[in-house]
């Protein structure tokens, strides 16, 4: 009866008694007739399964199909990819598939970078095929009643249409009937190998063409189609590098007094998602002492003792565009001796590396000149016996960087020997790793440094979208002992709580 009288909430009782709904009938009766009164409501927002500029003014502006991205940009990425594509090829594009967790429980859902760069749909179960003749044609998932029932609407084939302004939309039970036909018209088949589905892949004309050698991989130009960056979307991803920057901040304020992997990496998402992320953009990294040399550490359950480091790997998502840092330091609040020679390497490998990064140079130039600088430091401090590459690889096996975008390693089909251009966002991101068991002074044994920030690449030069967030160890220290000591805190045992 309560599940019930739930359903009736939104609505006022006399446009329910004029619609004589029932509740003391099954459930199924009184979900028509509240369905029913619905269409009495001059509210009523149309759902087609994620935000829209109706649903979530507070989100999208009129025209966005996500926020800050409208619906003329999706239409201009889909050309520019019809001019990458060969004359008279088709290229097929699956939605993510849902994981599971257990059999009812799926993981969240994530959408791939390629599918959502193309369409914007946010959700499982549909195909796009992008070709010269039928510009985007979207196959879309049909919901049953029962499954809208228990996880809400889902964008269908008017929504293909009218909210992802498709060319032409089908529903996924036609997708035999259209797409075998347009396989068979093109000459050459592209299709994204991440996200192959048997739903297309079983078809006979698929088959056949694969048979016949014509199919390839897609990426080769969403990747390039990606690489470099419109103004709307470097906007988002400074947003999300400032939510990541102030989440880190804050997440360093509270090491001092939580000195724990576990409530470190709680913390840091629980910020991230409160300015507004959807989710991390990976598992937080959080390295305490010898876990920091351990380069992407994911157990997060450990103590970290006092004087040791922490080195903190993160990164959020916004709207499908990520962000990556690392920042390394003592929650002590005091760097020792040691940490601080071998931070100081680091920290000036970072300022020298982000000083290149500029139109015209390469991942591939940068990572060599980080490699000189960190080797040349490495023999001064006694790290290094010999001039051999695997012996430097043993303290370091890491690129100096990465692209970064939608996915966190982004574009990975483009070249890191590819000269830079503007708007075209790396990470810069020296490190030491030093195992426990390591064959050299037994000071430095065990001690992991990172230092990573986010990059965009612009017409005179570089912008540093994370430089928010401190990194010489005179501001952190001070960051660390005279801020973190005003935060009223105290602790009972092994557990430390608030001060109320």
């Amino acid at each position: 009866m309560k599940l019930l009288r739930a359903y009736a909430c939104p609505f006022k009782t006399n446009i329910l008694e004029k619609k004589k709904v029932c509740y003391t009938g099954s459930i199924p009766t009184a979900i028509e007739g509240v369905v029913k009164a619905r269409a009495f409501s001059s509210r009523t927002v149309r759902d087609v399964g994620q935000p829209t500029a109706t649903t979530h003014p507070q989100l999208l502006k009129k025209g966005e199909i996500t926020p800050g991205i409208s619906s003329e940009e999706y239409i201009w990425r889909r050309k520019k990819l019809l001019e990458l594509l060969p004359e008279n090829a088709l290229a097929i594009v699956a939605s993510a598939p849902v994981k599971m967790m257990t059999d009812v429980v799926p993981y969240t859902f994530r959408q791939d970078a390629d599918y959502l760069y193309i369409t914007g749909c946010q959700q499982p179960g549909g195909v796009a095929v992008l070709g010269h003749e039928c510009g985007l044609c979207m196959f879309m998932p049909q919901a049953r009643p029962d499954d809208v029932f228990w996880q809400g609407e889902v964008a269908g084939v008017d929504a293909a249409l009218d909210t992802f302004k498709a060319d032409e939309a089908h529903p996924i039970s036609a997708l035999d009937k259209f797409l075998s036909k347009m396989i068979g018209s093109s000459s050459q088949l592209f299709h994204n190998v991440n996200t192959a589905d048997s739903i297309y892949m079983n078809l006979e004309a698929f088959r056949r063409a694969a048979y016949d050698g014509k199919v390839k991989d897609f990426s080769v130009y969403s990747h390039e189609a990606r690489w470099i960056k419109s103004e709307a979307e470097i906007s988002l991803m400074r947003n999300s590098a400032s939510i990541g920057c102030q989440a880190l901040l804050h997440t360093m304020l509270h090491s001092k007094s939580f000195p724990n992997e576990g409530m470190l990496s709680a913390k840091v998402e629980y910020e991230c998602r409160t300015r507004g992320a959807q989710r991390m953009a990976f598992n937080p990294v959080v390295g305490g002492g010898h876990n920091g040399s351990v380069i992407h550490y994911a157990r997060n359950d450990q103590r970290i003792e006092d004087g040791e480091l922490v080195l903190m790997d993160i990164g959020c998502e916004l709207h499908g565009y990520v962000s990556d840092l690392t920042r390394t330091w003592p929650p002590c609040g005091r760097f020792s001796s040691v940490q601080e020679e071998l931070y100081d390497l680091i920290l000036e490998t970072n300022e020298e590396c982000l000083r290149l990064c500029k139109p015209g140079t390469s991942i591939r130039e940068i990572h060599n000149y980080s490699v000189n600088k960190l080797r040349t430091g490495f023999k001064e401090l006694g790290l290094l016996k010999s001039d051999r590459p695997q012996n430097y690889h043993l303290l370091n096996p890491t690129n100096i960087g990465h692209y970064l975008g939608m996915d966190v390693h982004d574009c990975s089909k483009i070249s890191y020997d590819r000269p830079l251009k503007p708007g075209v966002v790396i990470t810069i991101e020296p490190g030491v790793y030093i195992p426990s068991n390591f064959d050299g002074p037994e000071r430095y044994r065990g001690i992991g440094i990172r230092i990573e920030d986010e990059v965009l690449i612009t017409d005179t030069g570089y912008e540093v979208l994370t430089g928010s967030v401190p990194k010489q160890i005179k501001h952190l220290e001070s960051l660390l002992n005279n801020l973190c000591n005003g935060m009223g805190r105290e602790k009972h045992n092994d557990v430390t709580t608030p001060l109320s």
